[in-house]
């Protein structure tokens, strides 16, 4: 599947896009201009799905899903914030 992370900010409009890896899990790191403090503008939704599913609105797949503080941390002297989203499932494409 392909996720995309958008943020909203008035000044720094940010937009990336990574692939699940077999188990459906996406690490997508943010630039330098999302703090903690803006991150409740960001989202994350379901872009595409593999095997011909396609995506659903379940926990905000379709609508956007909001950010949830999961830990801090720090790497090469400076913090870090992981946040998750999810979990997201698809449908089958139903032809009428």
């Amino acid at each position: 599947a392909i996720v995309k992370l958008q943020c909203n900010n008035t000044k720094h409009e940010l937009v990336l896009t990574d692939k699940t890896d077999k188990n459906g899990y996406f690490y997508i790191e943010g630039t330098k201009n999302i703090t903690s403090y803006g991150a409740h503008k960001c989202n994350v939704v379901l872009v595409s799905a593999p095997n011909g599913l396609k995506p659903s609105n379940l926990n905000g797949g379709l609508t956007g899903a909001a950010l949830k503080p999961k830990k801090s941390f720090v790497s090469k002297g400076l913090p870090f914030f992981l946040y998750t989203v999810g979990p997201f499932a698809f449908e089958p494409k139903c032809s009428r």
